[in-house]
C-alpha cells in the first residue's frame, strides 16, 4: 500500500527530534519508551488509509469517520482521552479584477487528535501548509517540550494568524469596490458585490465557529497546561479581531450592495424620464399635425399662402420650447 498519505512521523523527547527513522505503527513505543509524544502528518487520507493509524492509536471511530471526508464546521471535542480538533483552512485567491465568478477565499481543513503520547494532524485541500509548523516549531525546543499540546498551539497559531492575512486582502477588494461604486471609475453591477459578500460568507463560516470552542478550551484548566493557556489565548484575540472585521466588512457590503441598487433606481428614473420629456416633444408634434389632418372645410390655414411654413414653424417652436424646459427642470 502507498504511504504517500503519511507526509511526517517524528518522536519528540524534551523538545528534540529523535534522529532514529520510526514507522507510524512502532512510533507510539518509542515515544512511551523516551518518555515523548509522536507527530504525524497526513494529507488527504482514504478510509482504509486511516483506519490503520486509528487502530494503532485508538482513536474514536466517530472522529475517524470525519478524518476521511470534509466540509465540516469548525469545533473542539473530547473523545475520552483524546482532544478533536475541526480547523478550516483558508487562502486568498489572486485575480486581476473581481467578477460575478471570482473565487476571492478558497478552504480546506486540518484536523488534530491530540492524545498524551501523540498528536495527529490530518490536513484536506490546500490551503494550511503544516510542513513549515513543524520546522519553524521544531526550531524552538522549549515549546516543543510542553508536549502534545505546543503542536496543537502552533497549527491554531498558523491558521488564524492565515485568517487575518484574508481578511486584510478582503479589506483591499472591499476598499476598490467602493471606491468603483461611489468614484468616477464605471459602477460595479450588483452580481459583483454579492458574489463578494458570498466568498465573505464562505470566509466567515470557516472562521466565526470556532470561537465558542476556542473559548470553552481556554476556560477549561483541567484540559489545558498552564503554561499553554496563555498562549492559546493570544490565538484566541486573534480569531476575535477577525470575526469582528468580517462582521464589520459584512455591514459595509450591505451598505453598498444598497447604495448600488439606489443608484441602479436613480438612473432608471432618469431613463424614464428622458424618455418621457422626448415623447411629450413628440406628442406636441402629433397633436399640430392632427388638428390640420382633420380635413374640416372652413380652415382658413388651409388656404393661406403661409399655411405650410407657419405650421412648420410653430412645430419647431413647441418643440424647442419644451426641450427647453426640460432642460431647465433636469428631465433631459
Amino acid at each position: 500500500m502507498s504511504s504517500q498519505w503519511l507526509v511526517g512521523c517524528a518522536v519528540y523527547v524534551d523538545g528534540q527530534r529523535l534522529e532514529q527513522p520510526v514507522t507510524y505503527l512502532d512510533a507510539l513505543d518509542v515515544a512511551t519508551e523516551h518518555d515523548g509524544f509522536v507527530w504525524l502528518g497526513i494529507r488527504d487520507p482514504t478510509a482504509d488509509e486511516f483506519s490503520l493509524v486509528a487502530d494503532r492509536y485508538g482513536l474514536h471511530e466517530l472522529a475517524v469517520e470525519q478524518a476521511v471526508t470534509t466540509r465540516h464546521r469548525p469545533k473542539i471535542e473530547r473523545f475520552g482521552d483524546v482532544t478533536f480538533f475541526v480547523l478550516r483552512t483558508t487562502r486568498y485567491v489572486e485575480h486581476a479584477q473581481l467578477t460575478e465568478t471570482s473565487e476571492v477565499v478558497e478552504t480546506g481543513e486540518v484536523l488534530i487528535f491530540l492524545g498524551e503520547r501523540f498528536v495527529i494532524t490530518v490536513r484536506h485541500g490546500e490551503p494550511g501548509d503544516l510542513a513549515t509548523v513543524r520546522s519553524d516549531l521544531e526550531k524552538r525546543p522549549d515549546l516543543l517540550a510542553w508536549g502534545p499540546w505546543s503542536v496543537a498551539h502552533a497549527v491554531c497559531d498558523r491558521l488564524v494568524d492565515s485568517y487575518l492575512v484574508v481578511a486584510q486582502e478582503f479589506e483591499t477588494d472591499l476598499d476598490e469596490l467602493e471606491e468603483r461604486v461611489f468614484g468616477n471609475a464605471p459602477a460595479s453591477r450588483a452580481a459583483q458585490i454579492y458574489q463578494l459578500k458570498r466568498e465573505l460568507m464562505e470566509f466567515k463560516r470557516a472562521v466565526a465557529p470556532l470561537q465558542r470552542p476556542m473559548a470553552a478550551i481556554i476556560e477549561d484548566r483541567a484540559l489545558l497546561p498552564k503554561e499553554v493557556r496563555k498562549y492559546f489565548g493570544d490565538v484566541n484575540d486573534h480569531l476575535l479581531r477577525t470575526v469582528e472585521r468580517i462582521t464589520a466588512y459584512d455591514e459595509l457590503l450591505n451598505s453598498i450592495l444598497q447604495a448600488r441598487l439606489a443608484q441602479v433606481s436613480v438612473d432608471q428614473n432618469n431613463d424614464m424620464r428622458k424618455i418621457a420629456a422626448w415623447a411629450a416633444i413628440a406628442a406636441a408634434q402629433t397633436a399640430i399635425a392632427g388638428v390640420y389632418g382633420m380635413n374640416f372645410d372652413f380652415m382658413p390655414e388651409l388656404h393661406w399662402r403661409y399655411g405650410y411654413a407657419g405650421v412648420m414653424a410653430l412645430m419647431a417652436l413647441v418643440a424647442v420650447g419644451l426641450y427647453r424646459a426640460f432642460r431647465r427642470s433636469g428631465w433631459l
